[in-house]
């Protein structure tokens, strides 16, 4: 008998799409373990930006960027979203929450997105947190990367200039009886509500908006992020995002716009991508059939 599998897919088609190892049934990724530190060392076990370290000494910091920014306060979650990287991410926002519970906490996210499970255990730490969780993009959030981005605490939630941000909803599949595959189909429409109800909250937009828009990857700029509710700011100010213009083309949303050569844009000239609009090719056969 084949065992039954499911992965929820929460990442950008480009950069491949990360599964969820939790709904699949697979065994979680076994972590390095660290080495034994001999008493009196001075050093103390650390996982920095999802790979297990050892934090040097104090005289050896100037080597170590990453330690530098967690003295500072500053996560970073790279790469895709996996149980590893995710309990990487939960270890520090718990640190520094327990360190100094009145200072915010920093996560700068550039994420394709990944496990859907490993994502709400980072979601849940920040809940939990005490101190605040300001949470930046750059270069890509998307996925669950968009939602934790959009996690953070309102007010505080901001993009880099050139950053791009995408949504949509899990990605799945089964195999193995029809029973199996019914259970798993029931655990992946559990996720896709319950990502959608607290997307909903944290942008303020209602479910069935969400429902729509996840519906296919929903890509925006951080101005749309700001304005659609996932992020408060751009950093540098909202005129650092560049609007493209000129060369955008309204695309075609049916087949019959597609073989017409699409809708006409505000000019007067045709929206397609063809210099010379298209017949509908049922005009053809109505002309057959006319002959006939």
């Amino acid at each position: 008998m084949k065992s039954a599998r499911l992965s929820t897919r929460a990442a950008a088609p480009a950069a491949g799409r990360a599964t969820a190892r939790r709904c699949s049934g697979q065994k979680p990724r076994s972590h390095p373990s660290l080495r034994a530190l001999p008493q009196g060392s001075g050093e103390q076990p650390l996982i920095i930006s999802g790979q297990p370290t050892m934090a040097p000494r104090t005289q050896d910091m100037a080597g170590d960027p990453f330690g530098l920014l967690l003295k500072k306060r500053i996560i970073f979650l790279g790469g895709e979203v996996t149980d590893f990287s995710a309990d990487a991410v939960v270890s520090q926002l718990l640190l520094l929450d327990a360190q100094d519970p009145t200072e915010d906490i920093k996560l700068f996210i550039n994420s394709p997105g990944g496990s859907v499970t490993a994502g709400m255990g980072i979601y849940d730490a920040m809940k939990m947190c005490r101190a605040d969780v300001s949470t930046v993009c750059f270069g890509l959030a998307a996925s669950m990367g968009a939602f934790l981005l959009g996690a953070g605490t309102k007010g505080k939630r901001a993009s880099m200039p050139n950053s791009r941000i995408m949504i949509h909803q899990p990605l799945g599949g089964a195999s193995g009886q029809a029973v199996d595959i019914e259970i798993q189909a029931r655990e992946i429409m559990y996720h896709k509500a319950n990502l959608n109800r607290i997307m909903s909250e944290c942008t303020g937009q209602p479910i069935d908006r969400i429902d729509e828009d996840t519906d296919r990857d929903r890509y925006m700029s951080p101005i749309e992020a700001v304005e659609y509710g996932l992020i408060d700011y751009v950093i540098g100010g909202e005129d650092k995002t560049y609007k493209i213009t000129g060369d955008t083309r309204a695309f075609p949303k049916t087949k019959e716009q597609y073989v017409s050569g699409g809708d006409e844009a505000e000019d007067g000239s045709s929206g397609s991508r063809f210099k010379k609009p298209l017949e509908p090719y049922t005009d053809g056969i109505n002309k057959d059939l006319d002959r006939k």
